[in-house]
């Protein structure tokens, strides 16, 4: 599940859409503080520097380093056409310095030649800010949140695949199961999957009500008076599965690491224990030297291509988590490219 305290819904704390775009994003300063040193090393106010933002949503973080670095070029990704078109207008001023790609963000190599790019080295700072985005959250109509009655759809881009009604009415009691424990962490998917078997039966599922109702009846009181709305896991792993989330993830980290250049750096934030495990699996190794140990000199080609920036994965301020309740979960690591293998 999402691990943080409270009832706050999961997902990105990355912007609200607040008139004005009044709202700072989660942990802008110190994203700034990991890739500023990136983007000014390639240029006076970042001249020649590309800046990736993997997870455009409203722009918020991709404003804040277009202003503080009058060189740098944006490559924004994100697979939300409603996001990219508000981001557009947001970041209007900074046209000439920007580039817009519909894509998830394991398409990111992709995207880089779309824009011109080489895949390999040619980027100096890549941010991702993970999740779904409050812009989804606050929209009734799309379904993420479980504090609101709405249509059951959870895509983040809603002009392709299937829904998470499609997932509740079709899916087999066992991957139903399975997508809850796994993407869920929820301790009784087995009852709640055997619940939502027998009660689509009569009817199919529409509405985030519906889900609501039958979690509520489902869980155990007991466990209900604790960790939070009892429905968060089961919309948390929904999500998951209706946007294939931790398999694009696993798929973008590779790419963006091989599209660092050298001192390059890349920010990854989290909200859920499960995309954090992902990252630190393919940012560890690469962090190892690969000679045999022993050696008195390290092998040509062996040593570590990856300086860790972070020690372990660094939490929102409590001054943070008041101000914006939605960072609490929040997981952050950085690294740095030293090499190239």
């Amino acid at each position: 599940m999402v691990d943080g305290e409270g009832d706050a819904e999961p997902g990105s704390a990355g912007d609200v859409p607040a008139e004005g775009f009044a709202h700072v994003p989660v942990l802008l300063e110190r994203a700034d503080e990991l890739l500023g040193p990136a983007i000014e090393a390639a240029g006076p106010g970042g001249a020649g520097a590309v800046f990736v933002d993997a997870t455009l949503g409203l722009g918020g973080h991709s404003e804040h380093f277009l202003r503080t670095y009058p060189g740098l070029r944006l490559i924004g990704l994100d697979r939300d056409p409603d996001a990219l078109a508000i981001a557009r207008t947001r970041l209007a001023p900074f046209a000439d310095r920007t580039d817009f790609v519909h894509t998830r963000y394991d398409g990111i190599a992709d995207a880089l030649e779309e824009c011109g790019l080489d895949r390999i080295g040619s980027v100096h700072a890549i941010l991702f800010d993970l999740g779904v985005s409050s812009m989804q959250l606050d929209e009734a109509d799309r379904g993420f949140a479980y504090s609101k009655d709405a249509p059951l759809d959870m895509r983040m881009d809603p002009t392709v695949g299937i829904t998470a009604a499609d997932v509740l009415n079709t899916y087999g009691h066992g991957d139903l199961a399975r997508i809850l424990s796994t993407y869920g962490e929820e301790r009784f998917a087995g009852k709640i999957a055997s619940e939502i078997v027998r009660t689509r039966e009569k009817t199919p599922f529409e509405t985030s009500g519906q889900l609501v109702e039958l979690l509520y009846r489902t869980i155990p009181a007991a466990s209900r008076r604790t960790g939070g709305h009892p429905a968060k896991r089961t919309f948390q792993a929904l999500r998951v599965e209706v946007n294939a989330e931790l398999d694009s993830l696993r798929a973008a980290v590779p790419d963006a690491l091989d599209a660092l250049a050298v001192g390059g750096r890349v920010v990854f934030m989290s909200y859920q224990s499960l995309e954090d495990r992902v990252v630190k699996q393919e940012l560890t190794p690469r962090s190892k030297s690969r000679s045999p140990e022993g050696l008195p000199v390290e092998l040509p080609g062996m040593g570590p291509e990856l300086k860790i920036l972070t020690r372990g994965a660094e939490r929102a301020s409590e001054r943070e988590m008041e101000s914006n309740p939605r960072s609490a979960p929040v997981r952050l690591r950085a690294a740095e490219r030293i090499a190239r293998r």
